[in-house]
């Protein structure tokens, strides 16, 4: 089979297609045929090296994907050979077979294609904890989403106004800002322009923000505390622009503060909880409450422009690979 390799850590020369053997899965695993492989920022992570997520070279990066089960290991009785099915939370999707755990796997429901199947995995299952787990919205609460117009981002927006939340995005252009708007969000910043604490300060008549949902980090986090109210609260899920600088705790408190961090997985700890949260985003998607807006799809080949695209920040939505097509 064809598969994109991290030889080394850095930039997108170090991704290499290769031929390698098909694998076999084993106990508890499946083989599955990969039709689309959704893109996400942690695949940037790894290439990188980033410490938080240390993954021994050499790698075949994605950690979602969908397609056609075409073998089963031992002790799999949920699915069968022939399934449509989606993934996430397990390394190796840029490639055109991969095996997967089956406590990985989500059954596609009728009408949703291989291509939302890769994309509403990792970032609608993660918009859907940022709004439920987080920090609960409810109607009426003030929300600051970064990135607004990205793939979490334009998730967010939707499930924020279903809730009743007045949604605040901060966008690098005036397409971004017209996507964001068209989703939902009630006001757009232009954060190249415009000081966001600032604007968001004067959007809520100096009061400041009930929730900030930031996936940026670096760029954002100081400014972060300024824009949010007394007793708000702030989630950190990513860090597209680096690791935020270590800062003192005592910071939260003039405002008293609530930080948390987001990771996905800790809220995926049961295959049921996994298979629960992701029937209620199809089953949005397929009845059309839910969007999903995939920006680029790339052959595999092209893997790494795709990830060139996705690091620049310049891409609306998702980014996806076709693979056996």
């Amino acid at each position: 089979m064809k598969a994109i390799r991290v030889v080394s850590y850095g930039d997108i020369h170090c991704l290499e297609m290769q031929k390698l053997s098909k694998p076999t899965p084993n106990a508890g695993e499946v083989l599955v045929r990969l039709k689309a492989v959704g893109l996400n920022f942690i695949d940037i992570y790894m290439r990188k090296g980033d410490p938080m997520i240390p993954i021994p070279l050499p790698f075949t990066p994605g950690v979602e994907g969908s397609g056609v089960i075409e073998a089963v290991g031992d002790n799999v009785a949920d699915v069968k050979v022939g399934d449509f099915v989606s993934y996430l939370g397990s390394l190796g999707s840029y490639a055109e077979y991969a095996v997967v755990p089956v406590s990985r796997i989500v059954p596609l429901i009728p009408g949703i294609s291989f291509e939302e199947g890769a994309a509403f995995t990792l970032q609608g299952l993660t918009a859907q904890y940022l709004v439920q787990d987080c920090y609960k919205v409810k109607a009426g609460d003030n929300v600051l989403v970064h990135a607004a117009a990205g793939g979490v981002g334009l998730f967010l927006i939707q499930m924020l106004k279903q809730v009743g939340a007045r949604v605040i995005g901060t966008v690098s252009s005036k397409e971004k800002g017209g996507t964001a708007k068209s989703f939902g969000a009630d006001e757009v910043i232009f954060y190249k322009d415009q000081d966001f604490a600032s604007e968001t300060k004067r959007l809520t008549n100096g009061k400041g923000v009930d929730y900030i949902i930031d996936g940026v980090g670096k760029d954002t986090f100081n400014k972060n505390l300024e824009a949010c109210c007394v007793r708000g609260h702030i989630t950190v899920f990513g860090h597209a622009s680096g690791q935020i600088d270590p800062f003192s705790p005592n910071l939260l408190q003039p405002k008293s503060i609530t930080l948390t961090g987001g990771n996905l997985m800790n809220y995926l700890i049961s295959h049921e909880e996994l298979i629960n949260r992701a029937n209620i985003l199809m089953n949005d998607i397929k009845n059309k409450k839910l969007k999903v807006h995939i920006d680029h799809v790339f052959p595999l080949e092209d893997a790494a422009e795709a990830q060139m695209l996705l690091e620049s920040r310049k891409t609306i939505g998702k980014i996806v690979l076709k693979c056996n097509s």
